[in-house]
């Protein structure tokens, strides 16, 4: 039940702000369905992938994507989550537990700094972007991005959209669109690599990801009239808890994470 519950408030999060809920998924799965962190980590990112490819869909529609962006970035990031993935095999569970931690701070703290102004040095009149100058702030976004992706199975909205709004000069509900397609993206590379570390449990990450899909569809629906800075101000107070918790539970009870 506080699996599936943690489910949902991922998807809700994700429709709403096109990131930073699926910070919670590893922990969850780890310490709310019992899987062990080889299984959660590929588990994260199908949940994530889907979650992000749905919340993405009304954004499509309403036309907040934007494509070439959503390729560069993403391009970039499927490519560098391939070596995120090799580093995480080379460093023990523990470890990564605690960097995760380390991970979730930083992505409550953005979170609690709210909306980025909009515009930005690569922002062209007319909402164009002058991509001469800003090709490389878009590569190397992505590759932070897909690195933590690969590493840690999370999406890294929390990173891709003040980049795309402070970078690109993106408007923030493009900057939420585009960002769901390139967590998609670099959920879906992340996942490719990692899928073969260990059997995933069908049961628990099928239910998982539904209550992630259901929450993203909701929020989708809601996203224009819900104060999405306030939600996102408490979400991260709960985050910061979530990492203190990882923190202890990973120094005092290690084996929990291959069980």
């Amino acid at each position: 039940m506080t699996a599936l519950a943690l489910g949902a408030a991922i998807g809700v999060l994700l429709g709403l702000l096109g990131g930073g809920g699926s910070i919670l998924a590893v922990p969850a799965l780890v310490y709310g369905a019992g899987l062990s962190l080889s299984a959660a980590i590929p588990a994260s990112l199908l949940v994530v992938g889907i979650s992000s490819a749905t919340a993405a869909l009304p954004r499509v529609r309403a036309g907040d994507v934007r494509w070439r962006i959503a390729a560069g970035v993403g391009g970039a990031g499927a490519a560098a989550a391939v070596g995120g993935a090799a580093l995480g095999r080379l460093l023990p569970d523990q470890a990564i537990m605690l960097g995760f931690a380390a991970l979730m701070v930083a992505a409550g703290a953005r979170m609690r700094a709210g909306d980025v102004p909009a515009g930005g040095a690569c922002a062209l009149p007319g909402g164009g972007v002058d991509w001469r100058t800003c090709l490389p702030k878009s590569l190397a976004a992505g590759t932070v991005v897909g690195v933590l992706t690969g590493l840690f199975g999370v999406g890294g909205g929390f990173v891709v959209v003040p980049a795309l709004v402070l970078g690109l000069g993106l408007p923030m509900a493009a900057a939420v669109g585009t960002s769901l397609v390139i967590v998609a993206v670099n959920a879906a590379a992340g996942f490719a690599v990692h899928a073969g570390d260990a059997a995933l449990d069908v049961g628990v990450v099928g239910g998982f990801t539904a209550a992630a899909v259901a929450g993203s569809l909701a929020a989708a629906r809601l996203a224009r009239r819900v104060d999405a800075a306030r939600l996102r101000r408490w979400f991260a107070l709960f985050v910061f808890a979530v990492a203190a918790f990882v923190t202890v539970q990973t120094i005092l009870f290690p084996a929990a994470l291959a069980s």
